[in-house]
């Protein structure tokens, strides 16, 4: 494929495209789109997202974990981030890093022990 395939279209075509390509679990290449649409909109906590999921599932941990964490800083209660920051740290073998993560994506989700 060239790389005008990628540029192509609108942003909301492209979104579309890169849903797709990552529904097929074709995670790069959903990745190489999302790139671009994190570039015009870095604010836009949902491509970003969707990014750091591509990379997660593509074992690029480093780069999911930078995406992460940007989506955190931008939206310190989304909690499915919180949860895959931890998931992520976990696969990188940093668990002291990852419990707190982990726990709170579990409070926000109230998913608490009782005592």
């Amino acid at each position: 494929m060239s790389e005008s395939y990628f540029e192509f279209g609108t942003p909301a075509e492209r979104w579309d495209r890169a849903q797709m390509f990552f529904e097929s679990k074709e995670y790069m290449t959903a990745a190489r789109i999302l790139t671009g649409l994190v570039e015009e909109a870095p604010e836009q906590v949902a491509p970003r997202l969707l990014l750091a999921r591509a990379y997660y599932h593509s074992a690029r941990l480093g780069k999911a974990e930078t995406e992460l964490r940007a989506v955190l800083e931008r939206d310190p209660v989304e909690h499915y981030a919180r949860l895959m920051l931890g998931r992520t740290l976990e696969r990188q073998g940093r668990a002291d890093e990852a419990a707190p993560h982990l726990r709170l994506a579990a409070a926000m989700a109230g998913d608490v022990p009782a005592v």
